[in-house]
């Protein structure tokens, strides 16, 4: 019988499952996905529980429950991968060969990547917080209630992240969340970002500004985080410039595993190096890469596992067959960008191209609007926790193609 192994249960890794099981028969491939939790979380609801949107139950369930049937969940640490003699290893089962291996580990904050971001794990309820897991959402949420007067600043620590278009959501539902609050006059909201503006594509960032304008929501572009004076409550660059706040939440550093850098698989920050359009490791052809752990440019979202896991397992049935993979990934990212009051921007974009306006996911007919603000795409937004839970991570077919459509778009006026 010939092995699949699959390193992480998160989004990529058990959509992947999910796909390939359907698939493969049982008598001949054997399909194992190892993870050292138990939990699954529904990472894009940790921005809504700062705000009291959602609670820690919208976000957590059993991994078990979405662990396909005829797919075996070993729960355990996965410590290495041998890509030359072909088997993983972990700490509790040691060695699991493989024919095909797909690492879906994700990646994770490393705080203690920049002096003084550490002391957060320190201090969770002081000054310097973070959305970026579960337990700094929930803390954040008691901060918030408290925050009443001062500058609360918003720090992308550096490039990448996890789904780029949370600073922005952040932001804006602060904007909203402190007007509620009847607080916002007493209340100065900053993002402070490494980009040249408020997004990385110019269109997003032309019409993101505008409203980040209209709200009162400052930007400060080119700032490059070395070090944060607690003490101080300030953010300091490589050149000694500064940013105050009073209350701040970081992105953090982002990195991948040790094992695959050790494993000579990784970039020097724990990503696999993998293909931008196969999706397979540049260096050995039986290992793909689903999700946040690739190198690829394009975003670390659930959207992106979602379209990768679709491709990987279109590939590895090919191969399979003897066909050889495609190279037809081109970077396809769907991002709904909460804006407050229950309505939400939808940015559809790839390697090449930018979000432009239009009608999503049917041409002409949406319902959702491209680059536009409605609230369709909040409801949309909202409803993608449904969508998640109950059809993607199963495997169910979605009308959703792993490649950017041009269907249905144009090129604004102001970007001709």
């Amino acid at each position: 019988m010939k092995k699949i192994v699959i390193l992480g249960s998160g989004a990529g890794g058990t959509m992947a499952a999910a796909h390939l099981r359907k698939h493969l028969s049982v008598d001949e491939w054997r399909i194992t996905i190892v993870d050292n939790d138990e939990e699954h979380h529904y990472q894009p609801g940790w921005l809504f529980i700062p705000f009291g949107i959602y609670t820690r139950d919208d976000c957590v369930k059993p991994k078990r429950d979405f662990i396909p049937k005829g797919v075996e969940f070993l729960l355990d640490e996965v410590v290495g991968i041998n890509p030359d003699q072909n088997y993983a290893e972990t700490k509790a089962n040691g060695k699991l060969p493989y024919d095909i291996l797909i690492v879906a580990t994700g990646c994770d904050i490393a705080p203690d990547e920049v002096e003084g971001l550490e002391e957060w794990k320190a201090d969770p309820e002081g000054n310097e917080h973070t959305i970026f897991s579960l337990s700094g959402a929930l803390a954040l949420a008691k901060r918030l209630k408290r925050f009443e007067k001062g500058k609360l600043v918003f720090n992308i620590a550096e490039m990448p992240h996890k789904c780029p278009v949370v600073p922005m959501e952040f932001v804006f539902l602060a904007d909203w969340y402190f007007r509620e609050n009847g607080v916002r006059d007493d209340v100065q909201i900053e993002l402070v970002t490494p980009n040249t503006g408020i997004f990385t594509k110019p269109i997003a960032t032309k019409v993101l500004s505008k409203t980040a304008e209209e709200k009162n929501i400052l930007v400060k572009p080119n700032f490059d985080l070395a070090e944060v004076d607690t003490a101080g409550k300030r953010l300091i660059s490589p050149s000694g410039e500064t940013a105050d706040y009073d209350l701040m939440v970081s992105t953090m550093p982002n990195l991948g595993a040790d094992f695959i850098d050790e494993s000579g698989l990784g970039d020097g920050m724990g990503y696999l190096m993998t293909d931008h359009h196969t999706l397979k490791s540049v260096k050995y052809d039986n290992i793909y890469a689903v999700g946040d752990v690739s190198n690829v440019p394009t975003s670390k979202a659930g959207s992106v596992a979602h379209y990768q896991a679709e491709l990987v397992t279109e590939n590895i049935l090919r191969e399979i067959e003897g066909l050889e993979p495609k190279a037809s990934f081109d970077g396809h990212s769907t991002c709904f960008i909460v804006s407050g009051y229950d309505k939400a921007f939808l940015f559809d974009f790839n390697y090449k191209t930018e979000p432009l306006p239009g009608k999503y996911p049917f041409p002409a007919l949406g319902p959702f609007d491209l680059v536009g603000e409605s609230h369709m795409n909040y409801w949309g937004k909202m409803m993608f926790k449904w969508v998640y839970w109950n059809l993607l991570l199963t495997g169910k077919e979605l009308p959703l193609e792993p490649q950017m459509s041009m269907a249905g778009k144009f090129w604004p006026a102001f970007a001709k």
